[in-house]
């Protein structure tokens, strides 16, 4: 794989810049690992990537919610870990490092909502990073209203060219990640290039 792996950062933009609400759980423990795997609260994305989101963000708040965001751009050894740390079951809802995953590209983003008036994260069928059937895009459990708001969401960001994962109601692939490479490429490096 790491012949396959760039180091330059193209076009990534920190979402500090942006309207969006940041809760970047790995940069804390509170995701599925339970360990700190980011070195900031911190997000990245490529710059069209970002635009279509920030799009997608002021159409919701027309409805009185924002976009909140868990993760973006994940450089390529965080995939690893995760591939490592996880069992069989668990690596069905995992990116193989051998192929990289599109948030590698600067071109996911895993998000939620929350509300504008009391900016609270909004209730979904799932947890972020749940691992079993009712993190799917398509569950049909949870409350009408949880699935109200996990349809809306969907429905917003599939306007501005992201496309939902089956297997992930929070995670949206973005329509220009063939255009760049799997990205190896730290937080501070980044960081380090945006000065």
């Amino acid at each position: 794989m790491s012949s396959k792996i760039h180091d330059k950062i193209y076009d990534l933009v920190d979402l500090d810049h942006y309207p969006f609400r940041l809760d970047i759980r790995y940069a804390t423990e509170n995701n599925f690992m339970g360990k700190v795997l980011y070195p900031y609260e911190k997000a990245f994305l490529q710059e069209p990537v970002a635009e279509d989101l920030a799009a997608a963000h002021d159409e919701l708040t027309k409805h009185g919610y924002g976009i909140l965001v868990f993760d973006g751009y994940r450089p390529w050894i965080i995939t690893k870990i995760f591939w490592d740390w996880a069992n069989e079951d668990q690596r069905k809802f995992l990116a193989n490092p051998d192929n990289g995953s599109i948030h590698n590209r600067g071109c996911a983003v895993d998000c939620s909502l929350y509300d504008l008036k009391t900016g609270m994260e909004i209730e979904m069928p799932s947890k972020f990073d749940t691992m079993n059937e009712t993190a799917w895009s398509t569950f049909d459990g949870g409350s009408e209203e949880s699935r109200r708001l996990r349809d809306l969401l969907i429905h917003s960001l599939s306007k501005h060219r992201f496309q939902v994962l089956k297997h992930e109601w929070w995670h949206f692939s973005h329509a220009s990640s063939s255009d760049y490479p799997v990205m190896n490429v730290s937080f501070p490096e980044i960081l380090s290039e945006l000065e």
